[in-house]
């Protein structure tokens, strides 16, 4: 595995993501049940435990009930996977999601992406920089994601982050509402991928790139690809897995990126 420099953090290029383990496919309604059916507290500490033998430090995951209930299970029985958390608007708002990623040991905490999105489209973006601040009080690294480029743009003209969140894809417009919509009819396209990743060579901040495989609709061996062409020295990316179709997906994935990094 191969390492980064994030604020003081050591963490592995290869992060973990967590989507599916809530039922989040970005596929369907019925992709969505399959997950959450599939995706037991033993079977995702087994991946979580799959994770660190590949040398995976680092875990993305939710600042809702049932991740923080898992993960403190998990470090209790022996974990070692860091928590970088992303804060989730239908449990709280961004000062209470950021209480309980302090509450329940997380390294950093990121403003979720489509709350970024909405808030910017509505111009109501006054709340981000105190919720920043009260992280950094918290004694953690600070970040904020996003799927559209003016996000990101705004944010690093006006905070002072830690760390970026930056989606290859705008799935789902967030003009109108935060949350995800599951069952939705998400648009994957090209231009969007491109947009964000030229955005990115110009960033002063690490930057953890997500949905690399627009939820399983890439060719792996592409993603990878295009994805590492497109990481820079400190940058990372986030990956969930479903392995239920292939138990060994998470290695093949940590291969194909190492494979592919320079």
């Amino acid at each position: 595995m191969q390492y980064v420099q994030i604020g003081h953090l050591k963490v592995s290029r290869f992060i973990l993501g967590s989507n599916p383990f809530s039922g989040f496919s970005h596929q369907s309604i019925e992709m969505d049940d399959i997950m959450r059916h599939y995706f037991s507290a033993r079977q995702i500490k087994s991946i979580l435990r799959q994770a660190e033998s590949l040398g995976v430090n680092t875990i993305i995951a939710r600042t809702d009930y049932h991740i923080m209930r898992l993960l403190l299970e998990y470090w209790d029985e022996g974990g070692t996977l860091q928590w970088f958390a992303q804060t989730c608007p239908e449990v709280g708002s961004h000062q209470a999601c950021i209480q309980r990623a302090a509450n329940y040991g997380a390294k950093a905490v990121h403003l979720h992406g489509g709350v970024m999105d909405h808030q910017y489209h509505q111009g109501k973006l006054d709340d981000v920089p105190p919720a920043i601040d009260l992280i950094h009080e918290k004694g953690m690294l600070a970040g904020v994601a996003g799927h559209i480029p003016p996000v990101i743009a705004w944010a690093e003209e006006n905070l002072n982050l830690d760390y970026y969140m930056c989606c290859y894809y705008n799935p789902i417009p967030r003009k109108d509402q935060a949350e995800h919509v599951h069952g939705y009819n998400e648009a994957y396209l090209e231009e969007d991928r491109r947009a964000m990743t030229e955005l990115i060579q110009k960033l002063s901040k690490p930057v953890i790139h997500y949905k690399i495989m627009a939820a399983g609709r890439n060719d792996p061996a592409e993603a990878f690809a295009f994805a590492a062409s497109k990481m820079r020295a400190n940058d990372a990316v986030c990956v969930g897995i479903y392995d239920g179709e292939d138990p060994d997906m998470l290695k093949k994935d940590v291969d194909l990126l190492l494979a592919n990094l320079k």
